[in-house]
């Protein structure tokens, strides 16, 4: 997590008013536990602001430097003509929108009325929902968010069962927001949505129905805002709010990364002991990433070895 901080950082933050953005956000989640929508709507309005005062901070782009070699002309440049369906037409968003609007409603409104409200399947639904609206920055920024409402608020699982989840979604290929699937298994099982003869069910059905409607925004959001940010992506007045949500969500992933590491390190919390096995294999995963620069499924690979290694010899570790 702190890698990937680094890395989106050193491409998002390329002046002071970017850094401060990052700051302040950290500081809200981190130490005033502001909710994260609050945070993206709040670095929104300043983006807008700071577009309109200092538009020179808040242009996009620069995120991507050329190395100085030639790879020869790409097939499509930015010079290359949009296609049909890339160019923007107020009508075919709102035909877009229409129909992923269809898409949630039904299968809400289904829920909603067989299972009630407060069923704990509708409830996934709709927190998932709210969660794709918010993944500003990917996975990383909207995992505390998952995290507070999936363990904290609901109980759909443990703390430790969402650190197994992201553990297993590190290690494995895809996305790493695939591990809201895993969130909803465990959730739609230990709550028995099916009935306790049918956990299993229970929990697939959970997973499935947590994925169509985590999915579901993105696709909407592609469809019909891609043409859009194409006919805008010059446009500083449109842009620049993005800008500064993406600065805003490098402080969020670097809480994220705190978070990650006080769970692991101190599993129990403050008062149960450090876990040193724990702290030295993330502080030797750091200098490998950092200093040695090892690919990530490297460190991954190794640190996987060194806790199967640690369990059999029965080194709990914790002091």
């Amino acid at each position: 997590m702190l890698q990937a901080a680094h890395r989106i950082g050193s491409r998002a933050l390329k002046n002071s008013a970017h850094w401060a953005i990052a700051a302040a956000a950290f500081v809200a989640i981190f130490a005033l536990n502001v909710p994260f929508p609050l945070i993206v709507l709040v670095a929104a309005v300043t983006g807008f602001i700071g577009g309109r005062i200092a538009p020179d901070k808040f242009k996009a782009g620069g995120g991507h430097k050329a190395q100085g070699e030639d790879y020869g002309a790409a097939i499509i440049d930015n010079d290359t003509p949009l296609p049909a369906h890339a160019v923007f037409s107020w009508k075919r968003m709102a035909k877009v929108i229409a129909a992923g609007v269809l898409l949630w409603l039904i299968p809400m409104t289904a829920l909603t009325l067989m299972l009630g409200w407060a069923h704990p399947v509708t409830q996934m639904s709709w927190f998932f929902t709210k969660a794709a609206l918010m993944t500003f920055g990917g996975a990383y920024a909207v995992l505390p968010y998952v995290y507070q409402g999936a363990v904290t608020h609901y109980g759909w699982l443990t703390a430790g069962q969402m650190m197994d989840g992201l553990a297993l979604g590190e290690s494995t290929p895809g996305p790493l927001i695939m591990v809201v699937t895993f969130v909803g298994f465990v959730g739609g099982y230990t709550k028995a949505v099916s009935g306790a003869d049918a956990l299993f069910l229970g929990g697939a059905i959970a997973a499935c129905l947590v994925t169509w409607f985590t999915f579901l925004p993105s696709f909407i959001f592609i469809l019909a805002g891609g043409p859009f940010i194409e006919t805008t992506h010059n446009n500083v007045g449109f842009t620049a709010p993005l800008t500064a949500i993406t600065a805003a969500v490098v402080g969020v992933i670097f809480n994220l990364a705190l978070f990650f590491f006080w769970h692991i390190v101190w599993p129990a919390g403050a008062a149960g002991g450090i876990d040193l096995w724990a702290a030295a294999i993330a502080v030797a995963s750091a200098v490998a990433l950092f200093r040695y620069k090892w690919k990530v499924t490297h460190v991954i690979a190794a640190a996987a070895i060194a806790g199967l290694i640690m369990h059999l010899a029965g080194f709990s570790g914790t002091k």
